[in-house]
């Protein structure tokens, strides 16, 4: 697939805030706004973005009308998730593509959003950024904002360093980088949403989940076929999911038979550095030197 790249950000335009998954509280959010707009961004709140009914941020047609009004209000160039929790997958058959095809826009988020990113990548080849949320924006690093806005605003390209992270199986491949959260990814598996991994450098990460709950997912994968035509894999962080040692031999164990490379240490996921990354984008990983490359630039002038 072509992919199809949004505009790049520029000084001062527009950030859409929105909320399609879980609910959040004004205050949960506005220290993150306000870092926003000192980094010179106005800022558009969704009309739906403080609903809550149970554990979602209002029903699925009012998250979805924030979703589809962000992509058609010209005056937005960039769309931040306010957080993950659940209910983008709820949405996904709802949603009108053909919206987004017309309005190609920079998405960001992680965790649940993980569905929506990878949906919509799939439906339209619209590259989107596994990055930062708004509710995060003030409590991590400020370099995961300045990542995301350095990816989003020039036409350079970027390489990260695996600092700390460890070459469990050698080798150098390049591929379409897909991925995002463990458990979304294998949930999408089976789903139209789901998009292919043939010639993929897959990249995952995950939070709080028993080592078993790891080895059921990523057994899954493995069972599903889909990891059988991938060109390597990349492991964020495992936050709270059990000692190094043991993640190491479940990834080691799910590419057994599989010929390509396997590094942990990538920069994204529920850790403190949640680095973005460009969703539909060449890539180049090398196991030897620890380096993750994005091999074109992820917006167009």
């Amino acid at each position: 697939m072509n992919p199809v790249k949004p505009r790049q950000l520029k000084q001062g335009e527009k950030i859409g805030v929105i909320a399609p998954a879980g609910p959040v509280l004004e205050t949960e959010l506005q220290a993150g706004i306000e870092l926003l707009e000192e980094f010179g961004h106005k800022v558009k709140l969704a009309p739906h973005l403080y609903d809550k009914q149970d554990y979602l941020a209002g029903d699925d047609e009012a998250r979805l009308e924030d979703f589809h009004a962000m992509f058609t209000d010209n005056r937005v160039r960039a769309i931040f998730c306010a957080r993950g929790g659940y209910g983008t997958l709820r949405i996904l058959d709802k949603i009108d593509y053909k919206i987004l095809r017309e309005n190609p826009k920079i998405l960001v988020g992680y965790s649940d959003i993980t569905a929506l990113l990878l949906a919509i990548y799939k439906k339209t080849g619209l590259v989107t950024f596994h990055g930062p949320v708004i509710k995060e924006l003030t409590k991590r690093t400020i370099g995961n904002l300045e990542s995301f806005l350095n990816q989003v605003s020039s036409n350079g390209l970027f390489e990260l360093e695996l600092a700390g992270g460890r070459c469990l199986r050698p080798g150098r491949a390049t591929g379409v980088l897909l991925g995002g959260n463990l458990s979304l990814i294998c949930h999408l598996i089976g789903s139209p949403f789901m998009p292919s991994l043939k010639g993929a450098l897959l990249f995952i990460e995950e939070k709080g989940e028993d080592l078993y709950r790891i080895d059921r997912m990523l057994t899954h994968l493995r069972l599903s076929g889909v990891l059988e035509e991938l060109e390597g894999l990349v492991a964020g962080s495992f936050q709270d999911c059990g000692d190094r040692a043991s993640i190491d031999r479940l990834l080691l164990d799910t590419v057994s038979g599989l010929n390509i490379p396997l590094v942990t240490g990538l920069p994204v996921g529920h850790g403190l550095i949640n680095v973005s990354l460009p969703i539909g984008l060449q890539a180049a990983i090398d196991a030897d030197k620890m380096t993750l490359q994005i091999l074109e630039p992820c917006v167009t002038s």
